[in-house]
């Protein structure tokens, strides 16, 4: 780990700890171990999922104690946020996602650090991108986003486009299509959260796809009993997000990635 490292102020110490890298270690443990369970509940094997920590609102200098605990990728959801963590934590071999959505005059951004986008739901932003990686001499695994909830306040392509959109993708060659992406509906009825992640499996069935990048801190479990490959957990890692930092998607209000 870098020797680079800031106190922490009153604030993340009451959030945090006085020994983040042990929160996080024992949180990350915890996880682990219900996706272990989770993955046993369904039948398949651990190895099958990978977690991504989702480090919305956890400044860089505290991000760092991440690190000792295992963590070497992270997602974001905003990408200024993401471009100063990759800055100020160069020193150190992580990867970053851009899990949020992303409008097409900030492509530029993403192409210089990250390594993956779960949002992809446009051509125009395809095109975009694909440009941005050419000049950056690099690929970008993508993951399509599908609105399975059919809920207006969410991004993504409606189930019905996505077999179509993910067969335009091949004239794009800088973007490696990995996978699809939900943001399942927000309800305590989990046979209504658990139907989004269904549409999503079929989807995947129907392109070819080989991932899906499902499941936040409230849904992860029954993500991966649906077939979740990727599940996406910050709160349950860093804890509760300060108020008023805004929700993890506009119009989501639940913040509980």
């Amino acid at each position: 780990m870098s020797e680079v490292q800031t106190a922490l102020t009153a604030a993340e110490r009451e959030r945090f700890g006085e020994d983040p890298a042990a929160t996080f270690a024992a949180n990350l443990a915890e996880v682990r171990h219900r996706i272990e369970a989770a993955c046993a509940r369904a039948g398949r094997p651990a190895s099958e999922v990978r977690l991504l920590p989702i480090s919305k609102t956890v400044p860089a200098h505290v991000l760092r104690h991440a690190v000792p605990a295992g963590m070497t990728e992270f997602g974001e959801n905003k990408i200024q946020e993401a471009m100063g963590k990759a800055e100020e934590m160069a020193d150190l071999p992580l990867r970053w996602s851009i899990v949020g959505h992303l409008q097409s005059n900030k492509a530029k951004f993403l192409a210089r650090f990250a390594t993956e986008f779960h949002a992809l739901d446009s051509l125009k932003l395809a095109a975009e991108l694909n440009r941005r990686m050419e000049a950056e001499g690099r690929d970008l695994d993508v993951f399509v986003q599908a609105n399975t909830s059919g809920e207006e306040s969410k991004f993504g392509l409606e189930p019905a486009a996505v077999a179509d959109f993910v067969a335009r993708l091949p004239e794009f060659p800088r973007l490696r299509p990995r996978g699809l992406m939900t943001l399942a509906i927000f309800s305590p009825d989990m046979e209504r959260v658990r139907a989004c992640f269904r549409i999503l499996r079929r989807l995947r069935d129907e392109t070819g796809l080989e991932h899906l990048s499902m499941g936040m801190s409230g849904d992860y479990e029954a993500a991966i009993e649906e077939g979740a490959t990727i599940v996406r957990v910050g709160q349950s890692i860093f804890g509760a997000r300060p108020a008023g930092s805004g929700p993890y998607w506009p119009g989501f209000l639940p913040d509980n990635a």
